[in-house]
């Protein structure tokens, strides 16, 4: 299940349109591209301007802080149809400049997040039902599509969740100028979530590294400022009761925030072999809520741990591609065979990574601790086992004394 569908998530960067190829070197328009770039960049006399697939590069150094140039150069060259690109490669400093400006898209009809939206809450509420009628001792699919009332706690709780991971990915994306979806929810009734997430797309570039961290984070800590209320208000509403010692059952895993809530609020640890948290609606939603947040942290592609890790690192983040699928390999062979699906999509995706249109501009002090912060949330919430099937021992009794 996924909260970004770009890769493995839909944060599409690429333009609507190819651009086209830059002007001839000896034209007035030529002169007048190469005339901006000098405002701000001191282009190097022994460097002739390098021929990019896209246009022409220009080798140098910049005049003055690079995130302030960017936006002066960007001003001058929208005037010709142009616009800038920012990249290292080696020890020098580029400045692309590319024909062709990023149109506004036009917007999309707003019906089918709309009906995405209310199938998914249907098929959360026939999920959480089934939660609210198994904690009574029911099994019955047909009182669970006709209670489906009774999962009201566990759709609500999970759709606020996802609901607030893509409202603050489309807030910091609004704020920065790039053009975005809304949310489409993704339904799955028959599932043990009744959703597969949801997802937005954005239509046009990140503009730098900053506006690249401040979209990739905004999601996950927004989702966070819910799950963990639902979780802890679950917590302190369930109960803790025998394992079945007479049949198999499904235990879900533990992350490490998942266990330490457990331990505050039991003061044990959970499952001790013998009794465990029976999970709740509120529990299950909260669960999902950090679950998800994992996959989406993700260190790899355009997945949000993917961005925040380029933001960091640039293109040498994509070196960690190759020992993050043997991680995931590794827990697929020796931990749970689902995450050969995962294996799976991140070696068909994995190693497409969003770059802005400035990379050069670094993210600065503030944006760098919440970067690591990000990443540390990751191995938080990050569930290596996330379900078991258990089959039970049969114990002597516990003698109390």
């Amino acid at each position: 299940m996924l909260n970004e569908m770009s890769s493995l998530s839909s944060e599409s960067v690429a333009a609507e349109e190819p651009p086209v190829p830059a002007a001839p070197y000896d034209t007035p328009e030529f002169a007048a591209i190469r005339e901006a770039v000098a405002e701000v960049f001191d282009i190097r006399a022994d460097e002739a301007p390098i021929e990019t697939e896209r246009g022409v590069a220009f080798v140098g150094t910049f005049r003055e802080d690079s995130g302030q140039a960017y936006d002066r150069l960007d001003a001058r060259l929208a005037a010709l149809d142009y616009f800038p690109v920012f990249r290292q490669r080696g020890d020098d400093l580029l400045v692309e400049v590319i024909r062709g400006r990023f149109a506004t898209p036009a917007p999309r009809p707003w019906w089918p997040n709309a009906v995405l939206l209310i199938l998914t809450l249907l098929s959360m509420l026939y999920v959480g039902a089934g939660i609210a009628l198994g904690e009574a001792l029911i099994e019955s699919p047909e009182r669970q599509l006709a209670e489906l009332w009774r999962g009201w706690p566990y759709a609500l709780s999970l759709a606020l969740i996802l609901g607030a991971h893509e409202l603050g990915h489309y807030l910091a994306a609004r704020r920065h100028g790039v053009a975005v979806t809304l949310p489409y929810f993704l339904p799955f009734p028959f599932g043990m979530f009744g959703t597969l997430g949801a997802f937005i797309q954005l239509r046009t570039p990140m503009r730098s590294r900053r506006a690249m961290l401040d979209i990739g984070a905004s999601g996950p800590l927004a989702g966070l400022i819910f799950t963990i209320p639902i979780l802890v208000l679950g917590l302190l509403t369930a109960d803790v009761r025998p394992l079945p010692t007479d049949v198999p059952y499904i235990l879900e895993g533990n992350s490490l925030l998942y266990a330490l809530a457990k331990f505050l609020i039991f003061g044990r640890m959970l499952p001790d072999g013998r009794m465990d948290v029976f999970m709740n609606q509120l529990v299950q939603a909260g669960w999902t809520g950090l679950f998800v947040t994992g996959l989406n942290l993700l260190p790899v592609g355009q997945l949000d741990g993917g961005h925040i890790l380029y933001t960091l690192f640039g293109d040498r983040a994509r070196l960690l591609y190759f020992p993050a699928v043997l991680l995931m390999g590794f827990l697929a062979w020796a931990v749970a065979p689902a995450w050969w699906l995962w294996v799976f999509l991140l070696v068909v995706f994995g190693r497409i990574y969003a770059t802005p249109l400035d990379s050069v501009t670094p993210l600065g002090r503030r944006r760098v601790v919440i970067a690591v912060i990000m990443l540390v949330l990751f191995i938080l919430v990050f569930v290596p086992n996330p379900f078991q099937i258990v089959q039970p021992v049969q114990l002597p009794p516990v003698q109390i004394y």
